[in-house]
C-alpha cells in the first residue's frame, strides 16, 4: 500500500512547482498542499504538521536568483535533499469554444507574462492582467466560467481545469528553464555513492582576498562550483552572504574542506548534500 507523500509548494495544483515535484518522485502518491507564498511554504515545511517536506523555485535562466529564497533558507532549519530542473512551457488557455480573437484579458503570474509578451504582439486587443499564480488564473476563470478570458499556465493546469489550449509553448526564450530545490525538516541518510552536490553559505571578513582565499580551498579539492550567489547579510552594510554549490568527485574530500573553510568564513553552514538534479520538460 503506497503512502501518501504530503508536498508543499508555492502555487495551486497544476503550477509548475507541481510539475516538478511530480517528476522528483514520480513514484509516489503526492498531495500537493499548496502555499501563496514561500515564506508561508518554509514556515510549512518547518512545523511539518501540514507537509512532509516541500519544493522551491531558487532560480530561473530568464529572471534570475530568487533572492528571498536564499534568504529564507539561510534563516531555517531546512535541508535541501535534492533538486529538479524543468524546461518551462507557456501556454494560453480559455474556457473551451473560444479562440484568440474572443479573448479580451489574459490573466497570470507577472512572470510568466513578461516571459510571453511578444506573442500579444500580434493581439493588441487583449489586455495582460497580472495575478498570484499561473494555474490559480485557470482555477478562477473555470470556477467562475469566465468568458472572454484567458490565462498563461502549464498544460497541467490546462488539463485540471478543463481549459482549451489556444496556444502552445508561447514563451520568447525557448531555453527557458527553472531549478527547484527539494527541501526537508529532516536531515536524510547520506547515501556517499548517491550524493555528488553539496550547497553550502558563508561569509567573509570585510577585507582584500578573502572571498579568494575560501574559493581557493574548493578549488584546491577540485570542486566543481555550478552557482555562486550573493545576497546582502541584514543589518551589516555591505557585507554579504555567499552562498555556493559544488559538486564533488569525492565525498570523502567535505569534512576537509568545510574545516579549511572555517579558517577564513564566518557563519559558514552545510545546506544540503544531495544528488545532481535532473532535467524534465513541462
Amino acid at each position: 500500500m503506497n503512502t501518501t507523500k504530503r508536498i508543499a509548494i508555492q502555487g495551486y495544483p497544476g503550477a509548475f512547482h507541481e510539475i516538478a515535484t511530480r517528476c522528483y518522485y514520480p513514484k509516489e502518491v503526492i498531495e500537493v498542499v499548496p502555499a501563496d507564498t514561500f515564506d508561508e511554504l518554509v514556515e510549512v515545511v518547518e512545523t511539518g504538521t501540514h507537509a512532509d517536506g516541500g519544493l522551491m523555485a531558487i532560480e530561473n535562466t530568464i529572471a534570475g536568483s530568487l533572492l528571498n529564497n536564499y534568504q529564507l533558507l539561510n534563516n531555517s532549519d531546512l535541508q535541501i535533499t535534492g533538486e529538479v530542473f524543468l524546461r518551462i512551457r507557456q501556454n494560453l488557455m480559455a474556457l473551451p469554444g473560444q479562440k484568440i480573437e474572443d479573448l479580451k484579458e489574459v490573466h497570470s503570474h507577472p512572470i510568466a507574462i513578461i516571459q510571453c509578451r511578444p506573442f500579444f504582439n500580434k493581439y493588441p486587443h487583449i489586455k495582460l492582467v497580472s495575478m498570484e499564480d499561473t494555474a490559480l488564473s485557470a482555477k478562477r476563470i473555470r470556477e467562475g466560467l469566465l468568458k472572454g478570458i484567458g490565462a498563461i499556465a502549464s498544460s497541467l493546469a490546462a488539463d485540471r481545469y478543463k481549459m482549451d489550449l489556444l496556444a502552445k509553448g508561447i514563451e520568447t526564450n525557448k531555453k527557458n528553464f527553472t531549478r527547484f530545490l527539494v527541501i526537508s525538516k529532516e536531515a536524510p541518510v547520506i547515501v556517499p555513492a548517491e550524493i555528488n552536490k553539496i550547497s553550502i553559505c558563508f561569509s567573509v571578513p570585510h577585507e582584500a582576498g578573502s572571498l579568494h582565499k575560501a574559493l581557493k580551498v574548493l578549488a584546491d579539492h577540485r570542486a566543481n562550483m555550478t552557482k555562486v550567489q550573493s545576497v546582502p547579510l541584514i543589518g551589516e552594510a555591505w557585507r554579504y552572504i555567499f552562498f555556493i554549490d559544488f559538486i564533488l568527485e569525492k565525498q570523502d574530500d567535505l569534512s576537509v574542506i568545510m574545516v579549511q573553510l572555517e579558517k577564513h568564513t564566518a557563519a559558514l553552514k552545510i545546506l544540503g548534500q544531495y544528488k545532481e538534479g535532473t532535467l524534465y520538460d513541462s
